[in-house]
Order: structure tokens, then sequence, then C-alpha cells
């Protein structure tokens, strides 16, 4: 209760203005819906030598005396004016521009990655650029050249990559997109598949606590993605995909701007892997049979002039799996012990829509309405084990921006409802639950222009299986420095574990499944509840007059709640609430160099200490790395008429791992308790011929590192000792692929 009072009382503003001091904004006219002022805008105090310029957020400071009463406000390219003030409440000002202007033209290459330096949350933008240094299929496979997140492999056959930040599985990170929850519940394991690269135009990576905006499930932090605009995207664009593992991939945009306000976009994605390889002999395929159709129709609306602002996206995916043994035939062998085989099949359905409003005349004050509806529905089975899903989700989200008193101090504020059915059927158990929520939020930020800010934020929610809750979240900035920035945050997240959805690959082995009912609403367990406090440090700096910066960051997730997976009985897997302590220390050091031209270097070291009390004891989290280091470098030649270019080369160091207890099975079935670290270093290399044309090759994991055995019995896939979920390496080896990308403008 003392953070809750304390956010509680950060959140009341206080606005204290000086007397002697005269404060203003200024903004364009003609673009007021970004709410961003004027840099650099010349103000006065007619006839008087007292001046100055607006900063970079568009605000300026004056001296003030009663002798002065005008103001004279001048910027290069607009019509210059002249204001009385009567009194010393700050104003926010439109400049109109000239009617006449001669066309000036920069030029200025954007950071693949840029780092804000302005918010208050510790938040990176990953831009289309990043993600074109490798394949991108999907969003699951946006994150080989970015530090922060870590990507492994879930089990020995699906293939399937999971993401985890700050040492912690993607569940509790909230995937949103644009700022939509979009992953969560029966789409936890393979929703990243479920997005193709080429959807995307750029993600926006958070640490720590979130905002209380999107709602109250974001522990470690957030992965936001906006999609391409049918406005600016190209009328047509191409790409098609081949790879040395059998996957095929085609996606097409087809974009048409229907007239001054609407512009519609035709999405198609399609993958196939038809293809078997068993590579390391061990009689199971090393990646599984698949194929998807993904469509998605996109509508867009843009009325500037009033202000309004929509999109609308409707999409249907189907996707299919199947897995197992190499001579697996469904048809023959479903149901029966003749082969051990698994298929998964999904079919889901969404529709999504923003509308947005800008008041014309007061670009800092807008309201918006958030809306989106799933349907869900997976059927598999894994081995003789039948595991099906349907979850319906309907999420929606009104909310109003403004001011109090002056644009140093804004809030957000409104109100969401939250509606998720699932029918699950594990076996023969069903697990069916209605979970409905509504709550209300408040976000206040304070920014004082030059080198303090905050953000705190309290939500409101009442859930009918977990009551009534209250998510504070706090964020600070600090400028203690020029080109140094430092942040703190603290915050509280609440969620409810789909266990098995989230688990899937505890399915594919002969564990037996045990949770302890403790008559909680959710599988007879309780909601997870966690506190995320943590602080980052930025500095930028010049390095033989090139670039730089070094990032440090140290977060600490605290569960008061936590449904424990617990692994450490290998003929059963385990699932009770938390009674004790874990904890997840995340720290990461990342530094950022433009060697040259064109030349640039990323590397980072991250260490990881995440515990948790089993009934067995504390342990470390298995197949978690306590150490990890990468190291990414591009380059880039000059574009001539777009005749360029792009080679990238990834390195990773992964450490040491602590796998689960198999003390008790067969010697030889046994896994040694930690094994050794390895290497994977990827590559990629673009040749850009036109504007309109590119083609790609690469590779991935050059050092052909590989876990010679990761189906643990394969010899006996319906026996007691049969494990695919003890994964911590690569599988399929070395993988080269290629592809091209075409554009008509």
């Amino acid at each position: 209760m003392k953070k809750i009072l304390i956010i509680i009382l950060l959140i009341i503003p206080s606005v204290c203005l000086s007397q002697d001091e005269f404060k203003g904004m200024i903004m364009d006219k003609n673009n007021p819906k970004d709410n961003l002022g004027l840099e650099g805008v010349s103000v006065y105090w007619l006839n008087t030598n007292v001046g100055t310029t607006t900063n970079q957020k568009g605000w300026f400071t004056l001296p003030y005396k009663p002798t002065y009463k005008k103001i004279v406000i001048s910027y290069i390219g607009y019509k210059t004016d002249t204001l009385t003030i009567t009194s010393l409440e700050p104003i926010h000002h439109f400049l109109t521009q000239e009617g006449e202007l001669h066309e000036i033209t920069i030029e200025s290459k954007r950071k693949a990655v840029q780092k804000n330096s302005l918010t208050t949350m510790n938040m990176f933008t990953v831009n289309s650029e990043e993600l074109l240094k490798a394949a991108c299929c999907n969003l699951a496979e946006s994150f080989e050249t970015n530090p922060s997140i870590d990507v492994n492999f879930s089990d020995a056959l699906t293939g399937t990559r999971q993401i985890q930040m700050l040492g912690l599985k993607s569940p509790y990170i909230l995937i949103t997109q644009e700022n939509i929850p979009v992953i969560g519940g029966a789409s936890q394991v393979f929703g990243l598949t479920f997005t193709p690269g080429t959807w995307v135009k750029s993600i926006q990576i958070s640490k720590g606590a979130g905002t209380v905006v999107n709602g109250f499930e974001s522990i470690s932090g957030q992965i936001n993605t906006e999609l391409v605009k049918p406005f600016s995207d190209n009328p047509v664009f191409v790409n098609a995909y081949a790879n040395a593992n059998g996957r095929l991939e085609l996606n097409t945009h087809f974009n048409k701007k229907l007239n001054n306000k609407w512009s519609t976009g035709l999405y198609l994605h399609g993958n196939y892997r038809g293809q078997k390889f068993d590579n390391n002999g061990d009689n199971f395929l090393d990646m599984p049979l698949a194929q998807q159709l993904n469509v998605m129709n996109r509508w867009q609306y843009v009325n500037q002039e009033k202000g309004w602002v929509s999109f609308i996206n409707l999409r249907y995916l189907v996707d299919e799996k199947q897995t197992g043994e190499v001579n697996f035939n469904p048809t023959l062998d479903k149901g029966t012990t003749n082969a051990w085989g698994s298929e998964i099949d999904t079919k889901r359905f969404d529709i999504s829509t923003k509308v947005g409003y800008v008041f014309p005349e007061l670009p800092y004050q807008s309201f918006g309405f958030q809306f989106a509806y799933s349907n869900h529905k997976q059927t598999s089975y894994f081995g003789l084990r039948n595991y099906n899903i349907t979850h319906e989700s309907i999420y929606s989200n009104l909310l109003f921006n403004s001011i109090i008193g002056d644009t140093r101090h804004k809030f957000k504020t409104g109100i969401s409802f939250i509606h998720d059915g699932y029918n699950e059927l594990v076996n023969t158990t069903n697990f069916n639950r209605v979970e409905n929520s509504v709550g209300t939020f408040f976000e206040y930020a304070f920014d004082d222009l030059e080198n303090f800010s905050y953000t705190a934020g309290l939500r409101v929610d009442h859930n009918n299986l977990i009551g009534t809750f209250v998510t504070p979240r706090l964020h600070f900035r600090y400028v203690p420095w020029e080109d140094a920035t430092l942040r703190a945050s603290v915050g509280r997240g609440i969620r409810t574990a789909n266990i098995f959805a989230e688990n899937q690959q505890l399915f594919a082995s002969a564990r037996q499944i045990n949770v302890a009912n403790v008559n909680g609403n959710i599988y007879g367990l309780d909601p997870e509840i966690a506190w995320n406090y943590g602080f980052s440090y930025l500095q930028k700096f010049n390095l033989f007059s090139k670039k730089a910066d070094i990032t440090f960051d140290y977060y600490v997730t605290d569960f008061n709640n936590q449904i424990v997976v617990d692994w450490e009985n290998p003929q059963q897997i385990s699932f009770y609430n938390l009674e004790g302590r874990s904890v997840a220390n995340s720290f990461q050091v990342e530094v950022n160099i433009n060697l040259a031209k064109g030349l640039n270097l990323r590397t980072a070291y991250k260490y990881f200490d995440v515990v948790t009390d089993y009934k067995s004891g504390r342990l470390q989290k298995p197949l978690q790395p306590r150490n990890r280091f990468f190291a990414n470098l591009s380059y880039e030649t000059n574009s001539e008429n777009f005749n360029q270019w792009r080679f990238d080369l990834t390195f990773n160091a992964i450490g040491s791992q602590r796998l689960p207890n198999t003390s008790t099975n067969p010697a030889q079935y046994q896994l040694p308790a930690f094994v050794n670290g390895y290497q994977l270093l990827n590559s990629q290399v673009t040749k850009v011929f036109s504007k309109k044309f590119e083609v790609y090759i690469g590779g991935e994991n050059l050092t052909n590192k590989r876990q010679l055995d990761p189906v643990l019995a394969a010899n006996d896939p319906f026996g007691a000792n049969f494990d695919t979920t003890i994964v911590y390496e690569p599988i399929f080896g070395t993988m080269y692929y290629a592809g091209l990308r075409f554009r008509i403008d």
C-alpha cells in the first residue's frame, strides 16, 4: 500500500509558474495531429534585444518585465506573427507556412534502431531497415539482430521460436499490434509466427513496467508492432524466400489510394515446407511439415482538416503443422502406436479498428477508440494426447488525452473492457472459463522541458475471476548532463496464466500433468502478480568524430505469486502457486559505434540471475543461460541510383545452462546437470539493384552448432522416458536461404 500511496501522490500535479518568466509552445498549423512543436523558432520581445529560440519540443522561456507587452515569433518558411501578451499564462501558438516556398531537400539516413532520449519509458524503435538485415519471415524471427530480446527454440519438434525479455518468457511481455493486445491465451506459443515480417513497419520495445493505458498484464516489458500503412506503402510489393530446410514463402502487398481520404491494402502471405529432414538420425523430423495461408485487408482513413484518423483490419489465417517420426502417416497412424506423430491445425479470424480524433485547434487534446475481436481455434494431438482450444476474445478501449494548464502537464484517461472465453480440452478433461474485465485508468505526465520528466499511472480493474485490483506504474527520466539520460521505473503487473496453451511442448513427452488445485478460479490456481523495477542509463558521445552510445540496464522482477512450472521430476510436470521467492535479475550493457561511413557495430553483454523456490528447493531457472554476448556488424556501400551492397554479420555467445533434473531416469536417459555454452553466427548479403528490385542471400547458424540428441528416448516414443522438451542448442544446423524483393512505386 505504501508504494501505491506514493504513486497516487505523484499523480497529483503541482503547477508552479515563475512570475519573472514567460513560457509558450510554437507549433505548425498545417500539421497539428503530431502534437509536436517546432524547434529553432525565434521568439523575442518587441523593440528589445531579449529573445530566445524554441527547444526540440517547441517550447521557449523568456525573461519578463511588466513593460514587455508584445512578442515577435519568426521562423524561416513561416509567416512572422506579433502577439500581445496580457497575462503570464503559457501560450500555444500555431505558425502558418508561407504560400510560395522554394523546395529544399535535406537528406539524412535514419537509424535502423532509434533510442529516444525524450521519453520517460526505456523504449527504442526498430525500423524496417533493421528488419531487412535478416530473413525476417515472421515476427518471431524479427529479433535476431536485437540484443534486448532473446530467441530460443521451445522444443525439438515444432521449430517454434520463443522470445524472452529480462530473463522471462513471452507470456510476461505485453505484445500489441498498434497498441491493441494481439498475442495471448490460445495464440501465446505460435502467435508470433502469424505476423509476417513484411507487414511490419516498425517495432517499439520498452523494458520494465509499461503504461497503464494498454492494460494490467505487462510485467517485464512491451513489444508493439506498427504495420505498414496503405497510404504510404508501395502500391505493389513482392517478397519471395526459400531456404535449405525446404521452406518456401511468398508475400505480396497490393495498396490502392481510393481518394484523398481513403486508402486500402490487401496483404497475402503463404509459406510451405514439404520436405522431410532428419540430419541427426534420431528418426524424428528436425523441422515440421507446415503450410500457412494468411490474408489481411487493411483500410485507412485520414481527414487532417477535421482531425479524424481511422484504421480497419480484417484478417483470416489457416496454419497447419505435422511433426514426429519420419515415417508417420496421419491417415494410418493417428491415434495408434504404429509411429509417434503430431498435427497442429489452427484457424483464426480477427477484426480490429482504431478511431482517433485530434481537435484541430487543440493538437494536445484528442480522444480515441480501439476495438478488436478474434476467434482462434486450434485442434491438435501429440502422440496419444489430444489438445484442443477455442479462444474468443473482445478488446475495447476508450481514451482521452489533454493537458492540465499547459502542455508540460499532460494526462490520459479512459475505460476498457476485455472478454476472453476459453473452451479447452486436455485429453478427456474440459477446462472451460469466461473472463470479463472492466477497468478505468488515469496517467499523468510532467515535463519541465529541460532535464526532468515523469509519468505516473494508476488503473483499477474488476475481473470476474480475480476480483478488484489496482495496477500502479511510475517512470522517471532525468538528464544529469549533456547527451545523458537516466531513467527509473517501478510497476505492478497481474495476469492469469493459461498453463496448457503457454506450455504446449509438455504434451510431446511422457510426463504426467499435475496441477496443484488450491481452490483458485483459473485451473484451481491464483493469478500471477509481480513488481518490476529498475533503471537505465544512456550516454551518447563522439568517438574519433564518430557517433556512439553506451547503455546500462538493470531490472528486477519480483513475484508475489507465480504459477511455477516444475520440470524437476522427469516423470511429470507440475503447476502450482509459488511458495517462497521467485525473482529475475537482469543486467545489460550495450555499446553502439559508428566505425566509419556506412559501418556500424552493436555489442551487448547480458547477465541473468533467475531463481525460483520449487518444491525441491531454490533453483536457477532451467534452460536459461546466465551469460550472453551479442555483436552485430553491418556495412552498406554508398547508394548511387539505389545501386548498393549491404552486409550484415551477427554473433551470439550463449553461456552454460542448467538442465532439468533427470537423475531418476535410467542411465541411458540421464542428462548432465549443466551443459556448456556455444556460439552462433548469422550473416546476410543484400544487393540493391534499383529502388524497385533487390536480392539477398544469407545463412543462419554458420558455426553448424547442433544438439545431437534433442529427443530423449527417441527409440521408445511411447515409453515412460520420452521427452522432446529439453532443448538447449539448435537442432537443424547450418541453414542457407535466398530471396528477392520487388516494388512498384
